[in-house]
């Protein structure tokens, strides 16, 4: 958008301007901003990018609270299989299905040596 440009500019200007603060904080801010300006406004051009990440925030909220909960993993392995749980459970609900539903399958699939239901979504060649 044209209208976004003079603040694009505003911004770069002012993160180029305290790259050198001697204030930590006001430094880290400044350099992220400089680096990443191209980005800031990536949500005017591209239709469909959102203009926060609240979707990601509230994906990533069950699994931070599980860990907080949990004090996290005591293994990779365990590691593992909690990030990899919890991605099927938030990607059944995002799909509206039932995870237990889902899981139930899985493994009964698994133990019969048959393919496991994809959660990835069907895109055309």
């Amino acid at each position: 958008m044209l209208r976004s440009i003079p603040i694009e500019k505003r911004i770069f200007a002012l993160a180029e301007r305290h790259l050198d603060s001697s204030h930590r904080e006001v430094r880290n801010i400044a350099a992220a901003l400089f680096e990443h300006h191209e980005r800031l406004f990536t949500f005017l051009d591209h239709e469909g990018v959102e203009a926060t990440n609240n979707s990601a925030e509230r994906a990533l909220r069950t699994g931070v609270q599980w860990r907080k909960i949990c004090f996290g993993n005591r293994s990779a392995k365990g590691d593992l299989a909690t990030a990899r749980l919890l991605a099927v459970a938030e990607t059944c609900d995002l799909q509206r299905l039932n995870i237990l539903a889902y899981l139930s399958a899985a493994i009964a699939c698994y133990r019969s040596h048959q393919p496991i239901a994809s959660l990835l979504p069907n895109r055309p060649n």
